[in-house]
């Protein structure tokens, strides 16, 4: 069965010709047609329904290739190879891929589609676009003989001040939804169902699988769960999520947040990713070999052991596509549910790396990834260390069990943005995996948003500086 008919046989998804009736009774009036930029935004256009299914379902649209230069701002930074003034910044094509053809049920009498980025004159994918880089490493998984799964688990804050509100504020002395910290807790999340519910309504009539919500260890925090899917489909299915819920709460007047650290002294929210790889209809990590302490039972094959150790070997090599901005490496703190070390462990939260379920749900959960990561670079990232690790068959160091936050003498995660850009640009591996020009495009950008936060004056600087220095 192929990708576009599994997605027909999922509530919200539509087949061209179910768009095409919809607009005809006037029941779909707008397509919003749009990509992820690097900070893993939906930019496009909308549409006039009759006009999309007339002339744009067939030949696509143009954006400007600044888009992928921009920062978050929507400024255009020199020092890009891509697209720079010199180049005049010209266009490129967003081509619809019609199997992320569905209703955005939040929205009144709406469709969207996702695009793929492609270079104006020869019609290739743009190396640097995020839904490439994914692309290219589903090819390499598919050399290999691999078709890859996953899923990504979202954490976020929910306030009870609207956008508009926040940003008067300066985001500061926000209400945030719960006053007391609510982990799995039925009534603190009976209080913020309406919105949770909304949430789960409409991500479900637009062609994303909901599995269930739950409070979180935050004030105000929550995560909600969609069904795993084939690794592309996934990072769409996140994509629209995230897009999903936040205009969900500015409809009702309130806000969501998926920073890293919201604050210092809460709870930072995770975007944890489950991925396996599957062969033949089986789960490829599934095996007879015993891997492990005994009291774990892991029955497993070489591709898992070996895709461990390349992912967890590789993640210095690309932890700015698990961590992407300033505020990213504010979260990994010891004892915070956030991981520190570069460690595996069955069923340990602890870890960078937590192996969970057997036989056909085994798979590996990579607990890295801050919900501010984009998820076209986070499974990229993820996929090409994998399969690294199953063409040189990487062994994984020993299964840690107890408190790894505890064992300094761990391998951690890197500091901070700058430390972390600094070694995926000097990656062997990354420039291999990705290609040169991807590391250098990535490094630019990377480095932009370090350069953008030293030269800001913060709060913590005024409330320590202002009188006492």
């Amino acid at each position: 069965m192929s990708q576009n008919q599994r997605n027909q046989q999922i509530r919200g998804m539509l087949s061209v010709e179910e768009l095409r009736e919809l607009v005809a009774q006037e029941i779909i009036e707008t397509v919003i047609v749009a990509f992820t930029d690097h900070y893993g935004r939906l930019i496009g256009k909308r549409y006039d329904a009759e006009m999309f299914v007339e002339d744009t379902i067939s030949h696509g649209t143009h954006g400007c290739d600044y888009l992928l230069t921009v920062d978050m701002e929507m400024e255009p930074v020199p020092g890009y190879k891509f697209a720079n003034w010199e180049l005049g910044y010209g266009d490129f094509h967003l081509v619809p891929d019609l199997a992320t053809l569905r209703v955005a049920s939040w929205l009144e009498k709406t469709a969207l589609v996702l695009c793929d980025v492609q270079n104006e004159r020869k019609h290739e994918l743009i190396s640097v676009a995020p839904r490439s880089i994914l692309r290219r490493q589903l090819d390499a998984a598919h050399g290999l003989g691999f078709d890859s799964f996953a899923a990504s688990e979202l954490e976020y804050y929910l306030f009870q001040n609207n956008y508009r509100e926040a940003f008067a504020q300066g985001y500061a002395d926000l209400e945030p939804a719960g006053w007391y910290l609510e982990d799995y807790h039925i009534l603190q999340g009976t209080r913020t169902e309406p919105f949770n519910a909304a949430a789960r309504y409409h991500l479900k009539h637009s062609g994303v699988p909901v599995e269930n919500s739950k409070g979180e260890w935050g004030l105000g925090q929550h995560e909600l769960n969609v069904r795993y899917a084939e690794a592309l489909n996934m990072a769409d299915r996140h994509m629209i999520y995230k897009q999903c819920l936040k205009e969900i709460a500015e409809q009702m007047g309130l806000s969501v947040t998926f920073m890293a650290k919201f604050a210092a002294d809460r709870a930072g929210s995770s975007c944890h990713i489950h991925l396996s790889l599957w062969k033949d209809g089986r789960n490829a990590f599934a095996g007879e070999q015993a891997f492990g302490p005994a009291h774990c039972g892991i029955k497993c094959s070489d591709e898992f052991r070996w895709f461990l150790g390349g992912w967890m070997e590789h993640v210095p090599d690309v932890m700015p596509f698990y961590a992407p901005t300033v505020n990213s490496y504010k979260r990994y703190v010891d004892g915070s549910w956030a991981p520190t070390r570069l460690a595996w462990s069955y069923d340990n939260r602890t870890g960078g790396f937590r192996v969970v379920g057997s036989g056909s749900s085994l798979r590996i959960e990579c607990r890295i990834p801050g919900a501010d990561c984009n998820p076209y670079l986070a499974f990229a990232a993820s996929l090409a260390s994998g399969l690294d690790g199953i063409k040189n068959q990487i062994e994984p160091p020993e299964c840690f069990t107890g408190d790894i936050y505890a064992a300094k003498y761990l391998p951690r995660v890197p500091y901070t943005l700058a430390e972390a850009t600094d070694k995926f640009a000097a990656s062997a591996f990354a420039k291999r995996a990705f290609g040169e020009d991807v590391v250098e495009h990535y490094t630019q950008f990377f480095r932009t948003e370090q350069a953008a936060f030293n030269s800001a004056v913060t709060d913590w600087e005024r409330r320590r500086y202002f009188e006492r220095i």
